[in-house]
């Protein structure tokens, strides 16, 4: 198989964190997922997802399932849901109704991404009455969510979770190397960090295919290799598209805290210490970045490598139109297909229409 043909065979997604900027309130940073989505839908990206974090500075986005309804209301076809919702923090049970209300309101188009992390403080723990020693249960707890959603043996036989019974949402499993044997074990879609194709990342999702099993919400296997992607004319200007959010990352391994994200030129005229610089490195080095050549020749080899079935993309930048911009070269280089008019049907999410895309 030819690069091109490669490249363009797999969907490209996008994960949106809902970020703030410097001097912004975060509901600008709310609004702006919601108008991110309609322009990526445009841009015939496959999926538009969400996260969960709290009481972090730099990010709004705390209530996925909500800001995946308003994402979805504003959109007519991209596949829409979580990435993800940390289930450690919630209860099974409540998991399953909000994705089943979502799935009723816009059936076919909802994604269920689930996390295990819980809050990054003992003082977020206890606010969200959780434990740190919680995710290690995290196995148990997703095979509890999806017995809801097929009627299999659950912890509590009398209750159901309506409206999500019967209903088919697509399950996936934010993992890291280890926890792609749990993604295997509840057949759950693998989501996978490691965009350079490290050793380690490939030999856990040889891991993952080898040990899948089966379930009535996922029949086989499928990986989905996340990471940041910067496309522009040159290099040194895909890279510094990526700057704020390494930025912000290098702050929070030395201050404990993820703040608002600056703008490039700011952040390349501070005076950084030597341990700064070096988590700044370090966050950009595992990240692609390049013209639509360099980044062709390195998604190529990744797709290549991993067998990875989509790729999902989660750059964030201060540059929104920059930003955007990347994300545009990147679907003419995938060729994803435009979106055309949506066609009105009733009945479904306010007249959304309703169109098959693969899972």
């Amino acid at each position: 198989m030819t690069t091109t043909s490669r490249i363009r065979s797999t969907p490209f997604s996008v994960l949106d964190r809902s970020l703030t900027r410097e001097g912004r309130e975060p509901a600008e940073a709310l609004r702006g997922s919601v108008g991110f989505a309609r322009e990526v839908e445009g841009l015939g990206y496959h999926r538009f997802w969400v996260s969960e974090h709290h009481s972090v500075p730099g990010v709004a986005g705390s209530a996925p399932t909500v800001l995946a309804a308003a994402v979805a209301a504003a959109t007519s076809r991209i596949r829409v849901g979580t990435g993800g919702v940390m289930l450690p923090n919630h209860r099974p049970l409540i998991v399953a109704e909000q994705f089943g209300v979502l799935e009723s309101l816009f059936p076919g188009r909802i994604d269920m991404g689930l996390g295990r992390s819980v809050g990054f403080t003992d003082g977020i723990r206890r606010a969200l009455g959780t434990e740190k020693d919680a995710m290690d249960d995290f196995g148990g707890q997703l095979a509890e969510l999806a017995a809801y959603f097929t009627d299999g043996p659950r912890a509590h036989p009398q209750v159901h979770a309506r409206p999500a019974e019967g209903l088919r949402v697509p399950l996936f499993v934010l993992a890291n190397e280890a926890g792609a044997d749990i993604a295997a074990r509840a057949g759950a879609a693998l989501v996978i960090g490691g965009l350079h194709g490290e050793d380690r990342m490939l030999a856990a999702v040889d891991r993952y295919r080898a040990a899948f099993r089966p379930t009535a919400l996922r029949e086989h296997p499928y990986v989905v290799v996340a990471g940041s992607i910067a496309v522009a004319d040159t290099t040194e200007e895909a890279r510094r598209l990526l700057l704020p959010e390494a930025w912000a990352l290098a702050r929070s391994r030395t201050r404990g805290v993820f703040p608002p994200l600056l703008p490039a030129e700011e952040i390349e005229s501070l005076a950084m210490t030597d341990r700064e610089r070096g988590f700044l490195e370090q966050g950009l080095g595992g990240q692609l970045h390049g013209t639509e050549e360099e980044v062709a020749a390195a998604l190529d080899t990744l797709i290549g490598r991993s067998g990875a079935d989509e790729v999902l993309v989660t750059t964030a930048s201060y540059d929104r139109a920059a930003l955007l911009a990347s994300h545009r070269r990147l679907a003419r280089l995938a060729a994803l297909p435009a979106a055309v008019p949506p066609v009105a049907s009733e009945g479904h999410g306010g007249g959304l229409h309703q169109v098959a895309h693969r899972l």
